[in-house]
């Protein structure tokens, strides 16, 4: 009777032992609920480099879970609206697809980025839509040097469009649209980081005006245009901060007096807050204005680990309702896919610098990137 009993009890306990141990696999965390997006933003691959850059997603981001793509298309899609702004070889929409299916098949949200308001040259270089619609542009008296050099006495970093010009939103919204039809995505990027032309006094539409509300508007009437379809607005969030106040300066910051827009814009885009030179923690600055906030970081691996950790602190310890604003980790590339899969598989060494000293091979987009994931996946495992 006794040896029963026994038999009976060790039962019971190897019972419980299991069932404990299903609860626990059942009942562990997803990664979804601990950084709800992990994010990868990288210029759109050129023709050439489509079928690499699709291995690439196979092989590297969904291994990492990375479970939201950003793709800076600009000009490198065939648009049919305006076939005039097409870049020489863009993809075209089969090529999109291919895209859209790899990052159907592994979860992927694929969301494309057309620059808007900002950004519409570089260096010396007028991009396309200035370039064919040269009625658009802020400041038409500010021509594009022979050799660009910063700083100038024109304040030139990139050209804006004129946000009041009565036909600007005609093309801009064409092309907002098509872009979002063939990555048949939910939410679009509009960019609009770094925007120093904005509400100049010679411009006949916007001089003299509030250049928050010039921002604000601009912002809003984007938005709104893409929620008669359903779709979210992302956009960059330095314009939204003050530089002086915060000392951040004019890069990651406003000291154009844009910040005030915040307080102005709706509250369902989505902020992605870029710092690379510190890992500051205006994230809290953002969710506290209602805003959902996502934490950028770029080559410096050691503030990506930084910012994981702060971005899952501010995740533990807010209130529901502020939770929910943190969304999570992206890692930004300023190169194209080309370059950036070049240095990623080590098929070519770095560029020299052009001031002749020694290249930086700590400081990498490439190391930044296997940094911010090894130390999401740590949290999310």
């Amino acid at each position: 009777m006794r040896n029963v009993l026994l038999l009976c009890v060790l039962a019971a306990v190897l019972t419980a032992f299991r069932s404990a141990g299903r609860t626990t696999a059942t009942q562990a965390p997803v990664p979804d609920s601990i950084m709800p997006v992990r994010g990868f933003c990288i210029g759109a691959p050129r023709k050439p480099a489509l079928d690499d850059f699709i291995k690439f997603i196979k092989e590297e981001l969904v291994t990492r879970k990375v479970n939201t793509l950003i793709l800076r298309v600009d000009y490198n899609y065939e648009y049919e609206s305006y076939p005039e702004l097409r870049d020489p070889g863009a993809l075209t929409k089969a090529d999109v697809k291919k895209l859209v299916q790899v990052c159907r098949q592994n979860k992927i949200n694929l969301i494309p980025q057309l620059n808007l308001l900002g950004h519409q040259s570089w260096a010396g270089q007028t991009n396309n839509l200035l370039t064919k619609f040269p009625q658009f542009d802020e400041t038409p008296w500010v021509k594009m040097p022979e050799k660009y050099e910063w700083p100038n006495a024109d304040g030139l970093y990139c050209k804006s469009y004129c946000p009041l010009h009565p036909e600007v939103h005609d093309v801009v919204f064409k092309l907002m649209d098509e872009l979002c039809d063939v990555f048949e995505s939910t939410a679009f990027h509009a960019g609009m980081d770094e925007v120093f032309y904005i509400g100049e006094a010679k411009c006949p539409r916007c001089g003299g005006r509030d250049k928050a509300e010039l921002f604000a508007g601009e912002v809003a009437l984007l938005r709104n245009h893409l929620a008669e379809k359903g779709r979210g607005l992302w956009i960059w969030g330095d314009r939204l901060i003050d530089g002086k106040t915060t000392g951040i300066g004019m890069w990651e910051a406003s000291l154009n007096n844009t910040y005030r827009a915040i307080d102005l814009i709706p509250k369902d885009v989505t902020i992605c807050d870029w710092h690379y030179d510190r890992p500051d923690k205006t994230p809290v600055y953002f969710a506290m204005k209602g805003l959902k906030v996502i934490t950028c970081p770029w080559r410096k691996p050691e503030f990506a680990t930084q910012q994981v950790k702060d971005m899952l602190e501010y995740r533990a310890s807010s209130t529901p309702i502020m939770k929910d604003r943190y969304q999570g980790m992206m890692q930004t590339v300023w190169s194209g896919a080309e370059d950036f899969m070049d240095e990623y598989y080590g098929r070519k060494q770095p560029r020299p610098r052009e001031d002749g000293k020694p290249v930086d091979t700590v400081h990498t987009q490439t190391k930044c990137f296997r940094q911010l994931f090894t130390e999401i996946n740590k949290a999310t495992m």
